[in-house]
């Protein structure tokens, strides 16, 4: 296993319904160790009631460079703006 491929990104949810947020890194040789190195480090006081890990090699990122092609906002499709959809009041964590 090479050098980088032994850091695990970590992401947990404080409680069901409620999105993932990055907590940070772990090391861990293989994925179950990473799975116990992410709870010890950032669920033992009960942070968390889920937990993603996932080899930092298997992120994805888009370069600066290539920034205003993904990103620019396109004020021309009115349609993806929220400002279209009703939400019903029973659905939660919006």
């Amino acid at each position: 296993m090479e050098t980088g491929d032994n850091i695990w990104e970590v992401f947990i949810q404080k409680k069901p319904g409620v999105a993932f947020k990055h907590a940070g890194s772990v090391h861990g040789y293989d994925k179950k160790m990473a799975v116990q190195n992410a709870r010890d480090a950032y669920c033992r006081r009960g942070e968390g009631r889920e937990l993603w890990v996932v080899p930092s090699s298997s992120i994805v990122s888009v370069p600066m460079e290539d920034a205003d092609a993904y990103f620019d906002p396109q004020e021309d499709k009115i349609y993806r703006h929220p400002t279209f959809y009703q939400i019903p009041p029973e659905v939660k964590n919006i």
